[in-house]
């Protein structure tokens, strides 16, 4: 059976979200449909090899973090005013183009974080609590129908982009080898999935 191709749903977006820096919806539909056209080139070569699909090959940790590295480049691609932000690992992952030197900033305040996540609802952990906006792509991997060359495409599920504040999160216990995280609490979680952007389902 070929690889199917996923399509972005443009029924399943808000018309009533609210987005900041002269982001629009067809800027997320690009940039979801530029990760699912890469996905279904990659499988389709692979699977034609007799390999694995990506999706099937990364561990959850690195499908996370390419799927945000990808969305960040993308959304810098198809954005107004937004761009990478050109420092390593600096914060947010999107900038303002023109606002900091060389578009590059450690921990700046002008932009927006990109997170991906398999828990549905947005729960994400992050490095730190910070007043930001940040946006929380969703994504359902298929990793149990068989035959395994009948699975279903890597889905973006929901998309939210709320602006939250130090306030909002709480700090996880950190074990003795562990990185101190925080994550959204209940009403910083809430605030930020009202300001939903995608939903396939209601």
């Amino acid at each position: 059976m070929p690889i199917r191709r996923n399509i972005i749903d443009r029924e399943r977006f808000n018309a009533n979200a609210s987005l900041p820096f002269e982001l629009r919806r067809t800027d997320f539909e690009m940039a979801m449909q530029d990760v699912y056209d890469f996905f279904y080139d990659v499988n389709r070569g692979l699977v034609e090899r007799g390999l694995e699909r990506l999706d099937d090959m990364l561990r959850p940790a690195i499908m996370s973090g390419l799927l945000s590295d990808m969305l960040t480049s993308s959304l810098a691609k198809h954005a107004r005013t937004l761009t990478a932000n050109n420092y390593h690992n600096g914060h947010p992952d999107l900038v303002v183009r023109g606002v900091y030197p060389d578009n590059s900033v450690k921990a700046g305040d002008e932009g927006v974080e990109i997170k991906t996540t398999r828990k549905h609802g947005g729960a994400v952990d992050t490095h730190g609590a910070r007043d930001q906006w940040m946006c929380v792509f969703v994504y359902d991997v298929d990793t149990e129908t068989e035959p395994a060359r009948d699975r279903c495409p890597m889905t973006f599920v929901e998309v939210y982009l709320g602006q939250v504040t130090r306030e909002d999160f709480r700090r996880n216990p950190r074990g003795e080898l562990g990185t101190r995280t925080a994550t959204l609490h209940r009403e910083g979680i809430e605030k930020l999935r009202r300001n939903w952007v995608y939903r396939l389902s209601e």
